[in-house]
């Protein structure tokens, strides 16, 4: 099947001229090449374009997950009736595993999985592997880390038609093969059960099952039903049975594998021993025979990844298979803001490998641990064959790679300039800011502002909040999904002013910001440098009135740059509206685009009350603020919690009590409470990401226990 693009819109602008050039140059066998496109002039319109008249399977790759979730959703648009798919880390949480010698501390892993995410990876998977060529998959750099040899998932997908002779044992023997569990109870995905002679199927991904049918010795009927009501959704002809994991492998397999895993293990318990190394000896030995042992009797153990190497097959040092392996040869690799993206391919291999050498040296895991790894960018690359960078401010790399082909897009379909920016003092930056947002404000417009940190994030969007100024903060301690649907309150008026640090720049789609300030604009280094100064400047380019402050008592080096590049971008702008007799256009999206770019939140959503304004976060001691003038009076802190020493008693003693204090007055809940664990759940989480982050793993895992608590009393209250 082909690509059908479905739009209201024709391409527009420098869009034509940019479709033509990059179609010409991947039809030419260029490597690689960029477009160089600015905020707002309809990049990935552009590139739906070019992945339609190329028609070719495509890897979209973003930096971040929120961003690949705004272009999952835009794809899903352009794309309705090919297969979109989401491809991303699973984890809400992760605590990898860990040994510090200096101070003779290991960390066990620990983790917390999102079934839905999970469940979009294998959709993605089964969506390569089923022959069709129309597949887009939109993913984070979590593409180039193992996932499974993509031959043996392929040899676990299971084909019957109707009328097929089958013997009904060996169908549920396929089953279990694939990693499909029976259960007659709890019927969810990864599941079937068994009744007499029918057979129903959950898929590992999907949200409507199969029921199977035999006569004797064969398939009479197959059907997809609804899992909730039972009813038949439409009669098959033939289906296919995707394996419910990404990871399989054969029972033939599985003893040779054992005693490899043995082997090696007595090989380099006998090098321990060679060094003198008695003690790493001994722990090499018992926790490698525990793994055997719970591998041989239930199919898995606890960091069964480490031992991926041997279920793959693959030699000593070669690479783990990875989402590229699941992609035909003459794929398109698309990545988005470039210049952030790459530096991230670049360096996750040695971050991961520093990490696992203590493992291995000190005998926690077999040196086999190494091969479970994220690809080297040499590796990357070797897979890739043909790549679009897309970048408002291509890096060095980008532009070398791709031998001067740069396609520039500067011109927007609307008409709309880039932003007015101005450079204001910063010794009065927050009451000049309170008389800007009041403007904004008053047009029905938001307004985004960028701080140094995230304290000064907080702090400022508590000061806001308390002026009764509608407010809320976002950083890295914000879960993908929850990040996601702020951006969509933000757009739907929920609220009207967002702080943050880094993650109001790359890519973010905000028609309703006319506003972006930037605090401290003069502070030169990562957060203020040229690049990241006009992609944060950018985020207001959407908006017909879009304007820029930089707040600095000097124009820096970098400062000047990102004017400089602004300003020559709307003087082309300018001059190509007058030649054209272009009247600039507010980008007006409705109430159903905006949900349908945010629809890989959708599930997630109905769990939350979507349109209340969160409670200000009650930040202590406000007049201490940098950013504070005239402050009302302080309240309890949020923020000040989780700058506390986790490790302390006290701070323990509270959690425990927080806890108890929760689940007790949770066993008769009303509406209101019951929304209120829900957010007591969130913060519980975004604390516990915050004390792994500074490696308190104790505070960490009580934060853990006390989410289980509540959820488990959250689960009685709906079942009361």
């Amino acid at each position: 099947m082909d690509f059908e693009l479905i739009s209201e819109f024709a391409p527009m602008g420098d869009q034509p001229e940019a479709i033509r050039q990059l179609v010409d140059g991947i039809n030419a066998g260029q490597r690689a090449q960029v477009l160089l496109g600015v905020t707002g002039s309809g990049k990935t319109f552009t590139v739906a374009n070019v992945i339609a008249k190329l028609n070719r399977p495509t890897l979209v790759m973003s930096h971040n997950k929120t961003l690949a979730a705004q272009l999952y959703g835009e794809f899903k648009q352009f794309f309705p009736n090919n297969a979109v798919e989401y491809f991303v880390s699973y984890y809400d949480y992760y605590q990898p595993e860990a040994y510090i010698p200096a101070t003779n501390t290991y960390i066990e892993k620990d983790l917390q999985i999102n079934d839905e995410l999970d469940k979009l990876r294998l959709r993605a998977s089964s969506a390569l592997l089923s022959g069709r060529r129309d597949v887009i998959v939109v993913c984070s750099v979590s593409c180039i880390y193992g996932i499974g040899n993509p031959e043996s998932f392929k040899e676990s997908t299971i084909h019957i038609k109707s009328g097929e002779k089958l013997v009904r044992d060996h169908l549920l023997t396929q089953l279990l093969d694939a990693q499909y569990v029976r259960n007659e109870i709890e019927f969810v995905n990864g599941r079937f059960r068994v009744k007499g002679d029918t057979v129903d199927i959950f898929p590992s991904f999907a949200d409507f099952c199969y029921r199977i049918c035999f006569w004797d010795d064969e398939i009479e009927s197959i059907e997809s039903f609804d899992p909730v009501s039972g009813q038949t959704l439409e009669k098959l002809t033939e289906a296919y049975i995707y394996p419910a994991s990404n990871f399989i492998t054969s029972k033939d397999s599985m003893s040779e594998v054992l005693h490899q895993i043995q082997t090696d293990m007595f090989e380099r318990r006998d090098w321990f021993k060679e060094q003198g190394r008695n003690l790493e000896a001994a722990r090499l030995e018992e926790r490698v025979n525990y793994d055997i042992e719970m591998i041989a009797e239930l199919g898995y153990c606890s960091g069964i990844e480490n031992y991926s190497r041997y279920f793959d097959g693959r030699r000593e040092g070669s690479r783990p298979f990875c989402l590229i392996d699941y992609f035909p040869e003459d794929f398109l690799l698309v990545v988005d803001e470039s210049h952030v993206t790459i530096p991230q391919i670049q360096a996750m291999y040695g971050g991961d490998r520093s990490r696992k050498t203590s493992l291995v040296e000190y005998g926690f895991r077999l040196p086999s641990a190494l091969d479970n790894r994220p690809l080297t960018y040499d590796e990357f690359y070797d897979l890739t064959h043909q790549t679009i960078y897309i970048s408002a401010t291509p890096a060095e790399y980008e532009l070398e790679e791709s031998e001067g082909v740069v396609v520039e897009q500067v011109i927007r379909p609307t008409g709309l300039l880039d932003p007015v920016v101005e450079v204001r003092p910063a010794i009065n930056q927050v009451d000049d800011l309170l008389d800007e947002i009041e403007k904004t404000v008053y047009k029905k417009e938001r307004v985004l502002v960028t701080t140094l940190t995230k304290r000064m994030a907080e702090e400022l969007s508590s000061y806001l909040i308390n002026l009764g100024i509608r407010t809320k903060y976002i950083h890295s301690d914000v879960d993908t999904l929850e990040r996601v649907e702020i951006m969509r309150d933000l757009r739907m008026g929920v609220f009207d002013v967002l702080v943050g640090v880094n993650l109001l720049r790359e890519g973010l789609d905000l028609p309703e910001v006319s506003l972006v300030a930037i605090l401290d604009a003069d502070k030169e280094g990562f957060l203020r440098s040229d690049r990241a100064l006009i992609q944060t400047i950018g985020r207001a380019a959407r908006n017909i009135h879009s304007k820029a402050i930089l707040y600095g008592d000097t124009i820096t080096g970098s400062m000047q740059r990102a004017i400089d590049e602004t300003n020559r971008h709307r003087e082309k702008q300018i001059k190509y509206n007058i030649e054209h007799h272009i009247v600039p256009k507010q980008i007006v999206k409705s109430t159903e685009a905006i949900m349908g770019s945010t629809s890989v939140i959708e599930r997630a959503a109905e769990e939350r009350n979507e349109n209340k304004v969160p409670e200000p976060p009650n930040i202590p001691n406000i007049a201490a603020s940098p950013y504070a003038l005239n402050t009302p009076a302080s309240h309890s802190s949020h923020a000040a919690e989780d700058r506390q020493d986790y490790g302390s008693q006290q701070s323990a003693d509270r959690s425990q009590q927080s806890a108890e204090s929760t689940i007790l007055n949770s066993k008769k809940l009303d509406p209101r409470s019951k929304e209120q664990l829900r957010k007591d759940i969130r913060e519980a989480q975004r604390k516990m990401q915050l004390a792994a982050k500074e490696m308190d793993f104790m505070a960490a895992a009580r934060y853990r226990d006390e989410i289980k608590a509540m959820q488990d009393a959250l689960n009685d209250a709906r079942g009361d």
